[in-house]
């Protein structure tokens, strides 16, 4: 029984194993398998990724270049636009007085006239706004600027695509270069004989951003756009002649508004300079043409102060109010006003207030001659 217990027992055990275990395999070609393969009908094809198809200049990307003219544009105009809105003589480097002539001339406005130093009838009764142009340019830079930053993936503006963005700084360097292109042209023509330091330097930033765009796009693309920017450089161009065409046009006296008579009383009291020089414009004929309504004529006579100012030979010229039905007088017709105050000293008109020095210079006034020695 004990041995028959015994055999039982044996038979009921766990079978042991003594398999023999095989090494891991070193071999290069299973180290493999568990990577992808991937096989080639012909030569490796090169990546063609959107980094690639980006044009540059001297190693710098175009969409670079664009947003770094148009920061310098648009702190260039910034500064215009601040001393238009101040009322501040911008500083001009080259030109002078030429210079600012042009930047204070009715063309540094769209859409209206400029208001520096005088009044316009026009402005008075159709109460159109006058833009600053360099305000119009600040933001033209600064949308570039903008568009080309979305394109090197900053993502300023959420939802807008790299290929909309493109299209968009191809509009708008367009009618950049459009109207540089015809600020140039009234630079050479209208001031001929100026300089202006500021108006060159938008023109060729202008110029630059522009061409850059154009390469950018390639000659194969940009030929499916032409007709897009035809369009948009017409559109700039008629846009700009009907603003200064509209703010020279004389005022039919249709408009529905009217403005009684009124005197404003002068409360400056007058230097002996300003009435020796009061009585010497009078002595040789010059005039003075305002409006009532007018601020800049109510302040050169505050300049001139209550008693020089009644010596002065002051033309009104809407006696019997402004508006409706209510016309300029014919002295100030025939002399051509466009804005007040005007004076006609010796042949030579002089259009916006003036300082005294600037119409003793005008009228060859020496007050040596009134207090000799």
């Amino acid at each position: 029984m004990t041995s028959i217990s015994a055999a039982l027992a044996i038979s009921h055990s766990p079978t042991l194993s003594f398999a023999r275990t095989s090494p891991i395999s070193t071999s290069p070609f299973k180290r493999t398998l568990g990577c992808p393969l991937k096989c080639w009908a012909g030569p490796s094809p090169e990546v063609d990724t959107e980094d690639s198809k980006k044009t540059s200049l001297w190693g710098i990307s175009t969409s670079t270049w664009c947003a770094g003219l148009g920061t310098l544009g648009f702190l260039e105009t910034g500064y215009l636009t601040y001393s238009k809105l101040t009322d501040s003589e911008a500083f001009c480097p080259v030109g002078g007085g030429s210079c600012s002539d042009v930047l204070n001339s009715d063309y540094s406005f769209v859409f209206g006239t400029s208001q520096r130093n005088r009044c316009s009838y026009i402005r008075f009764l159709l109460i159109l706004p006058s833009v600053p142009l360099p305000l119009v340019g600040m933001l033209a830079y600064g949308l570039v600027t903008l568009l080309s930053l979305q394109q090197t993936r900053k993502h300023l503006l959420n939802g807008l695509g790299e290929a909309d963005a493109r299209l968009i700084l191809l509009g708008t360097t367009t009618s950049m270069a459009t109207a540089s292109a015809y600020f140039v042209y009234l630079l050479s023509t209208t001031f001929a004989g100026t300089s202006c330091s500021y108006c060159l330097i938008s023109a060729v930033l202008s110029f630059i951003l522009f061409f850059i765009t154009v390469k950018d796009f390639g000659l194969e693309e940009i030929q499916k756009v032409v007709g897009l920017q035809l369009v948009i450089a017409g559109i700039v161009v008629s846009a700009l002649t009907n603003s200064y065409t509209t703010a020279t046009q004389q005022f039919s006296g249709s408009n529905d508004i009217t403005l009684e008579p009124y005197e404003i009383k002068i409360t400056s009291k007058s230097t002996p300079f300003a009435i020796s020089l009061a009585k010497y414009l009078r002595s040789i004929g010059a005039k003075m043409y305002g409006a009532f309504w007018c601020s800049h004529c109510n302040e050169q006579k505050q300049m001139f102060g209550r008693e020089a100012a009644k010596i002065l030979d002051y033309v009104e010229c809407f006696p019997d109010g402004a508006g409706k039905g209510r016309k300029m007088a014919k002295e100030c017709s025939a002399v051509g006003i466009e804005g007040f105050p005007t004076w006609v000293i010796k042949d030579k008109v002089l259009s916006g207030e003036q300082e005294l020095p600037a119409l003793a210079e005008a009228s060859g006034f020496i007050l040596a001659d009134f207090y000799p020695s």
